[in-house]
């Protein structure tokens, strides 16, 4: 039997949230370097994963297949396309990051006298988040993918509530307030979600009489399994409900302010970059894989429902008076981006749309851990509070304004490419969606500078004038990240080279073919 390769990726950082959860109380360094060492590890096994890859190959490749419930025809099924590949590196290369931005977010937590042991319950926390995020993007049974999806919202329930931020300008009483309500919205409209597609999942089974993805997909295809139009129809809708909220898509993406503004910056990039690309990863494979008829028949819907995401949140995050809570309306607009580029049917769409997710959570890495370090120097997350930044602190405020020219998709920098190519392939099908869909990006260049422009420039505020600029670990954190986004930007081919082959088995899978130029080239 050869090495379950990706077992051992998902289980690496489950191992490692156990060791760290069960560092003596008194051994707090050594509990974040335990975690710390465990996330690189699961990084160089995601490298590998990356490596043994073949974008020619199977679609699945590197499975794993075991009977679990054989009574329900549940199998612990593991596999993985271009697309989970690109995403678990993503998951891995992100948790390090942020793991070394959130050092010290819980040490005002401890005390000598206090049993409860924050800084290792902290990190073991995200560690666990971790394990149930890859293996989710490499679960072919649609159960075992079931179990895990709504497992993480468990620790990240209690990293929005119990280890928020501690910027805020109110009471500290309202400040625990305002993060337990963030953190049980996040979970009632997830839980919500997931029990729908509890229902969907389980009336698949009862259509299917299994749980296997490849099965499923492979009698669909040569006819042994006939789904009634409607029976399909509310099962599609089972699932998508469930990936648009954790997505989010309007108008279930009302948890995400609250929860990006009440978490710290690291659990916030941890929430946007790496949990709700689990949304949007489930539409391409569950949603178009399972169900190709119902997802055509849903298209005009949910394009609709992505140009309301893409002007909507753009439009709140020109008026936020918050950072953090303008870099969730941000996103909110990106993911409209992925979910267009996902349902306009072609491959240049859905190709962008997966560059997309790998290049939004590097570049709002980027830009909410350096707003993260700017928030704990002055301690407030309100936009007044801030001038003259960049006189003090010149590489904060630089580093600062190459993530955010990265989040409204300067032209270099690797969201540039992602982007353009959503919006080359919805226009190539819908081009009145297309043209509506770029409102979105000059939204996106005006609160992005504005922003800029009241924290940075301008005059130097008294409470700025003494704030100490980028420290090495906060550099260490930061500058891979700047440098993954001109990398990408300029010399994108090694991830779409990654994604395009799965891209067309979806494409095959919804029976799509790109549409063909009207006017033809010169020879």
């Amino acid at each position: 039997m050869s090495f379950p390769l990706l077992t051992a990726t998902a289980a690496l950082p489950a191992v490692g949230a156990i060791a760290t959860a069960a560092v003596p109380a008194a051994r707090r360094t050594a509990a974040k370097w335990l975690a710390l060492l465990f996330s690189l590890a699961t990084l160089a096994l995601a490298v590998v994963v990356a490596v043994r890859f073949d974008p020619d190959g199977d679609r699945y490749q590197l499975t794993e297949s075991r009977s679990w419930i054989a009574d329900f025809g549940v199998r612990y099924e593991l596999g993985v396309d271009g697309i989970g590949v690109a995403l678990i590196a993503l998951t891995a290369l992100l948790i390090p990051f942020i793991i070394l931005a959130g050092w010290h977010d819980a040490d005002p937590l401890e005390t000598k006298s206090s049993r409860w042991r924050p800084t290792q319950g902290f990190f073991a926390l995200i560690l666990a988040v971790e394990a149930m995020v890859i293996i989710s993007f490499e679960a072919t049974d649609v159960f075992l993918f079931y179990i895990f999806f709504e497992a993480m919202l468990i620790p990240m329930y209690f990293l929005i509530g119990g280890f928020g931020d501690r910027a805020h300008t109110g009471s500290d009483e309202n400040a625990s307030a305002q993060r337990s309500y963030a953190a049980v919205k996040f979970l009632l409209y997830n839980l919500v979600g997931g029990l729908i597609m509890l229902a969907a999942v389980i009336g698949l089974y009862v259509v299917a009489g299994n749980f296997s993805l490849q099965e499923i997909a492979e009698a669909r295809a040569n006819g042994s399994l006939d789904m009634a139009t409607n029976t399909e129809r509310w099962l599609f809708l089972g699932f998508f409900f469930a990936f648009a909220v954790k997505a989010p898509l309007w108008p279930l993406h009302t948890w995400l302010p609250n929860a990006m503004g009440e978490a710290t910056a690291p659990v916030a990039v941890l929430i946007t970059a790496v949990v709700d690309k689990v949304g949007t990863f489930a539409m391409l494979r569950f949603c178009l894989g399972l169900f190709p008829e119902a997802s055509k028949w849903a298209t005009p819907a949910i394009l609709v429902l992505a140009l309301i995401s893409i002007v909507y949140g753009a439009l709140l995050a020109v008026g936020q008076r918050d950072i953090k809570r303008l870099v969730a309306y941000a996103s909110i607009s990106h993911f409209g981006f992925i979910i267009l580029g996902i349902f306009a049917m072609t491959s240049q769409g859905q190709s962008g749309a997966t560059l997309y997710m790998v290049n939004h959570g590097i570049s709002t890495a980027a830009l909410m851990l350096v707003a993260g370090f700017l928030i704990s120097r002055r301690g407030s997350r309100l936009i007044a509070d801030y001038g003259g930044v960049q006189k003090v602190a010149p590489v904060l405020a630089g580093t600062f304004l190459i993530g955010g020219l990265a989040t409204l998709s300067l032209p270099g920098l690797a969201p540039f490419v992602s982007e353009f190519l959503v919006l080359v392939g919805t226009f190539a099908r819908y081009p009145a969606v297309g043209i509506i869909a770029t409102f979105g990006i000059v939204l996106a260049a005006l609160y992005t500078l504005v922003l800029y422009q009241r924290t940075m420039t301008g005059p130097v505020k008294p409470e700025v004038a003494a704030m100490p600029d980028l420290k090495v670990r906060e550099l260490a954190v930061v500058a891979p990240l700047i440098a993954l986004l001109i990398v990408l930007g300029v010399y994108p081919k090694p991830v779409t080279e990654l994604v395009n082959p799965a891209v067309k088995h979806t494409m095959s899978d919804v029976q799509k073919k790109d549409p063909q130029p009207e006017v033809e080239a010169v020879k």
